[in-house]
């Protein structure tokens, strides 16, 4: 009898340690929950964050298209103008 006691302690004892752990254990999982639902929280606001640039960083290669646009037309508007003027000189030139 004295041994199926001591197994029963012993059982008792393995329990109340399992249950500790169990509690541990489920602490644990509380705070990882916990930091998990915040590392969603900061992934989506990076995600949203990036759409933002990202759409900043289109607008500015429009913008920057179109500016080099604008200078290409006023380059070739330049030389259109010097072009007539010389045309005008060379015109002046044959009437005399």
């Amino acid at each position: 009898m004295a041994v199926l006691a001591e197994h029963l302690d012993k059982v008792i004892e393995k329990t109340e340690r399992l249950i500790e752990l169990c509690g541990a254990l489920q602490e644990e999982n509380d705070l990882m929950k916990l930091e998990n639902q915040s590392l969603k929280v900061a992934l989506s606001a990076s995600k949203e964050k990036n759409k933002e640039f990202e759409e900043k960083l289109r607008v500015l290669k429009l913008a920057k298209s179109f500016s080099e646009t604008n200078e290409k037309t006023l380059d070739i508007k330049q030389k259109i103008n010097e072009f007539v003027r010389e045309i005008d000189k060379c015109i002046v030139l044959l009437k005399k």
